[in-house]
């Protein structure tokens, strides 16, 4: 059955951001912000703590060097300079990892670097790059960049599905800079639906073509401790 995963652990020094102790208990795998758009060292650590204490599989959430935008602005980086930034990241959260005996479980890129990543063979590869250092399976979705290029590199690629985020009719993620909250009814039904039948309704009524090996729910969406329950519900 699929899991559910979080995007989390995004608050930065005294500023609150998503229910982590909320949706901690309802998820199989956190993706933790790394500092870029969100969190700190004293979150990044605090986040990992309750993943271990819940018996959440923990993964980097890295992103592009933007924190006034949260990570959800494109910008232009070469390849090598990207992964750079990338294991720059990712060692900081296995640095916390290692410190509470745990292993990093995944790789996810945030924000605008996903979308980039699924649309561009560079961008893609930059992540690759960076999934060599850590041999880390990596999350992305079907029929995009993201498949191609960390399935040829020879990374184990887990395809996701997103509960709180519409798509485009060529089957891309809308990337918003805020979430909007979501009905849990209509989430527990789109959930279903690309669990048994591997599709969903793109914003304009378009079926695209998904798969579920895991869903997603932001923490930074308003009511995403209940699109979590929902969720749940969908999978059991």
């Amino acid at each position: 059955m699929p899991t559910i995963n979080c995007d989390m652990g995004e608050a930065f020094g005294l500023y609150h951001m998503g229910d982590d102790e909320g949706l901690m208990p309802l998820i199989g795998i956190a993706n933790v912000a790394c500092g870029f758009h969100g969190s700190d060292f004293n979150h990044m650590r605090e986040t990992v703590r309750l993943a271990k204490r819940h018996g959440v599989k923990v993964g980097a959430h890295p992103s592009l060097p933007d924190l006034q935008g949260f990570g959800r602005r494109e910008m232009k980086m070469g390849r090598e300079e990207l992964a750079n930034c990338l294991i720059y990241q990712i060692g900081a959260l296995k640095g916390f990892l290692d410190a509470e005996g745990m292993v990093l479980n995944h790789i996810k890129p945030h924000g605008a670097l996903y979308g980039m990543a699924a649309r561009q063979e560079a961008v893609a590869h930059a992540v690759a790059d960076a999934a060599d250092v850590f041999k880390a399976p990596i999350l992305g979705m079907i029929g995009t960049q993201h498949e191609s290029v960390y399935a040829a590199r020879g990374h184990a690629f887990v395809a996701e599905f997103y509960a709180d985020l519409d798509y485009a009719d060529d089957g891309g993620l809308i990337i918003t800079r805020e979430h909007a909250a979501r009905d849990p009814d209509e989430t527990l039904r789109r959930c279903r639906t690309a669990i048994a039948e591997g599709t969903t309704t793109s914003i304009n009524g378009k079926t695209v073509r998904v798969r579920a090996d895991s869903i997603c729910v932001h923490s930074d969406t308003p009511n995403a401790v209940a699109l979590a329950r929902a969720v749940g519900a969908a999978i059991g």
